[in-house]
């Protein structure tokens, strides 16, 4: 994949250098007790008991994003009613696996990590992730292609993935990614985070980041117990208490103890408390969320409402929308990692042996094969963190988690309007806005595209001296907005953007551009 040739600088829109943000220390909410946990500080397993739970959270994710699939994104900020059937029979697996391979992005995003890890080692520096996953084939979108074009240009992780050079830092990108660290770091949710930490920076950041430290843990804990209230609750210890994030779980966890057999009340609390999203360019003012945070949430749903019953969990979680298909995938490989393969029933794994010799898409690695190699991962963890392996018993010593450090995206940041501006840029544009920030949507490619046509453009705020931003018109490289620019000092400022080689041959388009404020615009009062 060609390279662009574009540096980052310190004063290029959307790319300026790290600051941490000042922000209040929200009070931690109360969490009821486990209702149980382990009492012995080790756990050990035969070989081949560890290597059936390891197979039964790579079949079950596989199992949970095929069924989830037809539902992606289709039922936004509502319930998909029980009378919506959704299909599952021997033939899908296989018919989704040649027909729809981009699907499963949750599998092939893993395993390019478990490549790495595999080629390079469990030291692979985190360069070797990041260039891997930028210069793969596969399409990407949100944190995901931000964070790849970021790395296309110089600029690397952890910078690749914080807020201030990703509009989409808290999307879901890495929650839907990071079964694999917790699959190798069996009872570990402390090692599992900080492979999180290494990789999940590369694309996300803040309440984005948490969705994968959060299920990394959960899969960690999944194979130390069968009580997933008690794994909810523990593996939440991993997610700092002032952060928004650990406040919704903390919400889930308590409806679900007041609302005990009514998933849809606990889904409807979580739509009035927790469904705005701040910082997406694509979900600002619209019903989409593809936020972590709320899409976590829903794979709790699933977890809990499904009380271990591989239906339930897939059918709760499939149904509370959004990200319809991501959600059951992490719900069923949690699920698939705790009850381990051989029991996960043979109505959801019919047609799975037809496809467990099937390299996923844009990888070198089947099923099969990653049963072998996640296993074999996760002996070394085991022994690299204090355990042992003896012949056919595995020692593991586990971990108490402890929560990784605090990040908060978009802090101070508020959407308050949306200019449609939707027109070509031939030459020069210029906009006026009142706040702190804003955000330039628009597309300078099509779907499938490949070229090697970059534009280039000049971007000026308030008349300083005009930044370069280049805009690819490749999609697999493209960037998804065309600047942006956060933390200005509040007030009325202008915003010129000046093409410098307009195409005959590829357009770029100008959509909408979302203005940020310090403070909510709040309720409309009608008189």
């Amino acid at each position: 994949m060609k390279t662009l040739l574009f540096k980052a600088t310190a004063m290029v829109f959307g790319l300026a250098c790290i600051a941490t943000a000042s922000v209040a220390q929200a009070p931690a909410k109360k969490v009821a007790k486990p209702a149980a946990a382990p009492a012995a500080k080790t756990l050990t397993l035969t070989k081949a008991a560890l290597q059936n739970k390891i197979k039964g959270g790579w079949a079950g994710q596989t199992i949970g994003v095929t069924y989830g699939g037809p539902m992606e994104f289709k039922y936004n900020g509502t319930i998909i009613q029980e009378y919506q059937p959704i299909e599952w029979n021997k033939g899908l697996l296989k018919k989704t696996m040649t027909d729809d391979p981009g699907l499963y992005d949750d599998i092939y995003m893993d395993l390019t990590f478990v490549e790495v890890f595999e080629k390079e080692g469990l030291d692979a520096p985190v360069a070797s992730f990041a260039k891997a996953y930028a210069n793969a084939g596969y399409y990407l979108w949100h944190a995901n292609q931000a964070g790849r074009n970021n790395i296309l240009r110089g600029v690397m992780p952890p910078q690749s993935g914080h807020w201030l050079s990703n509009p989409h830092a808290d999307c879901i990108d890495y929650q839907i990614e990071a079964d694999f660290a917790g699959l190798m770091s069996p009872g570990m949710p402390n090692a599992a985070s900080a492979i999180s930490d290494k990789i999940g920076h590369i694309m996300n950041y803040g309440d984005g980041w948490y969705g994968g430290v959060y299920l990394g843990a959960l899969y960690t804990l999944a194979f130390t117990s069968d009580n997933i209230p008690y794994i909810v609750e523990e593996a939440l210890k991993t997610i700092p208490k002032q952060s928004k994030y650990y406040h919704c779980i903390s919400d889930v966890i308590r409806w679900h103890q007041q609302y005990p057999n009514d998933w849809k009340q606990t889904w409807f609390e979580v739509q009035k408390k927790w469904s705005a999203d701040l910082g997406c360019p694509d979900g600002v003012f619209k019903p989409y969320n593809i936020d972590a945070t709320v899409n976590s949430a829903y794979v709790v749903i699933g977890l809990l409402y499904g009380n271990g019953d591989f239906t339930k969990t897939l059918n709760i979680s499939t149904r509370c929308g959004n990200d319809a298909d991501c959600n059951p995938s992490s719900a069923g490989g949690i699920l698939g990692t705790i009850l381990g393969y051989d029991k996960i029933s043979a109505y959801w794994k019919q047609g799975l042996q037809d496809v467990e010799d099937i390299d996923f898409k844009y990888t070198t690695t089947s099923l099969h094969k990653v049963y072998d190699i996640g296993f074999r991962h996760a002996l070394q963890m085991v022994q690299r963190n204090g355990g042992k392996v003896a012949g056919e018993q595995v020692t593991i010593k586990l971990q108490t988690p402890v929560p990784v450090q605090f990040e908060e995206s978009f802090a101070g940041h508020f959407p308050v309007k949306k200019i449609a501006v939707n027109k070509p840029l031939k030459d020069e544009y210029t906009f006026d806005f009142e706040g702190i920030g804003y955000v330039m949507k628009g597309e300078t490619s099509k779907w499938s595209q490949k070229s090697d046509y970059v534009f280039r453009t000049e971007v000026s705020i308030d008349g300083q001296a005009p930044v370069l931003v280049e805009l690819p018109t490749n999609f697999t490289t493209r960037l998804q907005e065309l600047n942006y620019k956060y933390q200005l000092p509040k007030g009325k400022h202008t915003v010129k953007v000046k093409l410098l080689n307009p195409s005959a041959e590829f357009p770029c388009n100008i959509g909408e551009v979302i203005v940020y404020s310090d403070q909510p615009a709040g309720r409309v009062v009608v008189n």
